[in-house]
């Protein structure tokens, strides 16, 4: 027999991220047994309808790369494949279900607890034929529901959980079909199954109390059953410490929400994949080619998943890393719109610095936005690693101002004069390095070292911050302000452009 598994959204807003591991899961499944995977539309809840939510379904799965093989917008052999468009088939199934005695009509005082079921106390249940005949005749409004065996049991076996037994007394007499002749989805989902030769129903496991309910529906037709897969529940960590299930409060939980915030979609489902599956190997990383070849049921988790967004930060760092520059520079342009002018208008150069250094696309303006924000700490120029003091790295930016401001502000042209410059001072390029990348940014970390942060800021910006830093140290340390236009080039400086003149460097 064929493999049918099915993905059967409500259109009722964004795709949460419960709904694309299920549907992932239901794909991944199907694919690994050479099957076909099905998408349906059930939007027989017309209270909870959104407007262009349908669009943003197949819109995900195909960001997601989540091809289904039949559907509303490519058709198939058991359409139509939007819930709305079948209600004539369930009125039919419905009356089927009475004839047999497996369902009633119900003319109860519409009342929102007794039309979703709950705690029904069955008052139609035994109903005369003339009665209804007479309700009927009358046009009074009705709903049908399903007539549950008082005694006995329930027994189903899912492939994750094993074999659960429910008492029938214990279940309600759900409604199958509501007064404006669309179906509730307990009723919608059994018909649909069978009627699409779905072979595996694979859904979170919320919907194992209803399973019993959907047994003696096919109990009642006379169907053979697909088998259930229930997944277990994705939970998100609160600030104390405990854990609930996943919702706004923990984050974003939506696939688009997570695409906005710059996570890739590659990304995404890997992780995803992973919650409440464990593969057979430490593997982590995995194409959808892959993940497909090694999914299997016995991987699936009775556990409840906890979504962990460091973690999802770190899978999505490794795809970021991975990606051709060229792709990371394009996939990055919605994200760069709000940086300082001097990143933005050098992107080509700083994408190279960013590329290496962040989790996600959202992450790139907090990288640089630092550099807008100069605040002069003359403390940061104290470092013990390289020796250095107030007064050392005062006299090292003294010494390198002038050369700075004869060179042209390219990175090569600039760490090749620094490092030409240590090696004639006989001194460590980061005992130099230091006092000069901290007195343009004033952060001991940056994304670059101090000729990448003197490229962006340019030279005009980069010289007067310098300016200001050798002014601040020698306010600390007791002497005149610095007047770098009046200062001639000093022995050394002269000594250091016939050293390069002597090596041939331009």
């Amino acid at each position: 027999m064929e493999v049918r598994t099915r993905f059967a959204p409500s259109p009722t807003g964004y795709m949460h991220i419960g709904n694309l591991r299920t549907a992932l899961f239901a794909f991944l499944f199907a694919k690994h047994n050479n099957g076909k995977f099905i998408l349906r539309i059930e939007d027989t809840d017309q209270k909870r309808y959104v407007e262009g939510a349908t669009d943003v379904i197949y819109k995900t799965l195909k960001i997601a790369h989540l091809a289904h093989d039949e559907g509303p917008d490519i058709g198939g052999n058991y359409g139509p494949y939007v819930q709305s468009e079948r209600k004539n088939i369930y009125i039919k199934y419905a009356q089927m279900l009475i004839e047999s005695g497996h369902a009633y009509y119900c003319f109860c005082d519409p009342d929102d607890k007794e039309e979703q079921g709950f705690g029904y106390n069955r008052h139609c249940r035994n109903l005369s034929k003339e009665e209804i005949e007479k309700n009927l005749n009358e046009g009074k409004p009705y709903v049908i529901r399903q007539k549950v065996p008082l005694t006995g049991t329930t027994t189903f076996t899912d492939e994750v959980y094993g074999t659960i037994s429910v008492e029938n007394e214990s279940l309600d007499d759900q409604v199958l079909l509501k007064r404006d002749g669309l179906p509730t989805y307990n009723f919608a989902n059994v018909v649909d199954d069978h009627l699409m030769n779905i072979t595996h129903v694979i859904r979170g496991k919320e919907y194992i109390s209803s399973t019993p309910k959907y047994q003696l529906l096919y109990e009642a037709f006379g169907w053979e059953p697909p088998k259930t897969i229930h997944l277990s529940t994705i939970m998100g960590r609160n600030e104390d410490g405990s854990v609930s299930k996943l919702s706004k409060r923990h984050g974003s939980v939506s696939f688009n929400n997570l695409l906005e915030e710059g996570y890739l979609s590659d990304a995404i489902v890997n992780y995803i994949s992973l919650l409440g599956w464990n593969p057979k190997s430490e593997q982590e990383i995995f194409t959808l080619q892959e993940l497909i070849e090694h999914f299997d049921v016995d991987g699936i988790v009775k556990s409840d998943a906890i979504f962990d967004y460091k973690k999802l930060d770190w899978f999505n760092a490794q795809y970021i890393q991975k990606l051709d520059h060229e792709t990371f520079k394009k996939a990055s342009m919605t994200f760069i719109q709000n940086l300082s002018k001097p990143i933005y208008d050098k992107w080509d150069f700083a994408s190279t610095l960013a590329q290496g250094r962040i989790n996600k696309f959202s992450d790139i303006v907090p990288l640089f936005e630092f550099l807008s924000d100069f605040k002069i700490d003359t403390s940061l120029f104290e470092n013990k690693k390289n020796k250095l003091d107030k007064q050392a790295s005062k006299d090292i930016l003294v010494k390198v101002f002038p050369l700075l401001a004869s060179t042209e502000f390219e990175v090569e042209n600039l760490n090749n004069l620094l490092s030409k410059y240590a090696e004639h001072k006989e001194m460590k390029i980061g005992k130099l390095m230091w006092p000069v990348r901290i007195s343009v940014t004033m952060h001991s970390v940056t994304p670059g070292g101090g000729a990448e942060m003197l490229y962006l800021l340019g030279k005009n910006e980069s010289l007067r911050r310098i300016q200001e830093s050798i002014d601040a140290l020698s306010a600390d340390l007791g002497e005149p302000p610095f007047e770098p236009q009046e200062k001639p080039l000093d022995k050394d400086e002269i000594e250091f452009l016939k050293y390069l003149m002597e090596n041939n460097k331009e």
